[in-house]
């Protein structure tokens, strides 16, 4: 017994569209594999040029919209402080 060359063929599009799918999935789960290691690439450079910043104008706060910087007070330790360690 078979099953109609209807329902065969529609069975058949079901299986190739799953197929279809799994094969973009794939695909797409190698595209972001590829984009994570960039943007990790990315964020070190990123925290090198920090440094480098850093380094020629001390702990700054950086407007990124017009390149201004304003100077980060740096936190005093007070004996208070120390006692809550």
């Amino acid at each position: 017994m078979n099953i109609t060359e209807k329902q065969l063929e529609k069975l058949r599009g079901f299986v190739t569209a799953i197929n279809q799918g799994q094969t973009q999935i794939g695909g797409l789960e190698v595209q972001k594999h590829g984009l994570l290691h960039q943007v990790s690439q990315i964020q070190a450079e990123l925290q090198g040029f920090q440094k480098d910043l850093e380094d020629e104008y001390g702990k700054i706060s950086i407007n990124i919209q017009d390149g201004s910087y304003e100077p980060i007070a740096e936190e005093e330790t007070t004996f208070e402080d120390l006692k809550k360690v």
